[in-house]
């Protein structure tokens, strides 16, 4: 990685969870701010997830969850990324998740979550300094 690219980031949506709009919006916001985002969109295993992270040589893994499945499907990413030796990948989760999960995803290894309703101009800076510090 050379500092003079901007962030990259991947988007996805793990599980069954139909529903992207957040994703999108947060794609969106990230691109506008100057990052290059690889979105893969719905139904991603962690295995499909992680391999692009590989490939694309990204920076932070944002994953979208409305489904409720949060919890296994993080467990399943953070397991996915120490099988690809990339433990240092931040992974970002949004969604509707309550306190008390949010806490239980970062003692699993999340670097950050944000709930439903999160601002998106806080989203967007988390992200990219999320970014920054992995590289």
């Amino acid at each position: 990685m050379t500092d003079d690219r901007p962030p990259r980031v991947l988007i996805a949506k793990p599980g069954l969870d139909g529903h992207d709009r957040g994703a999108k919006v947060v794609a969106f916001a990230l691109r506008n701010a100057g990052c290059e985002v690889i979105y893969l969109g719905l139904r991603c295993s962690a295995e499909r997830i992680l391999a692009a992270a590989t490939a694309e040589d990204v920076d932070v893994i944002g994953i979208s969850v409305l489904s409720g499945a949060h919890l296994p499907l993080a467990a399943q990413l953070i397991e996915a990324r120490r099988a690809h030796d990339l433990e240092d990948l931040p992974i970002v989760l949004g969604g509707t998740i309550t306190p008390g999960d949010a806490e239980r995803l970062r003692d699993l290894g999340v670097s950050a979550v944000f709930p439903a309703g999160s601002p998106i101009d806080d989203v967007v800076a988390d992200v990219i300094d999320l970014a920054g510090g992995n590289r």
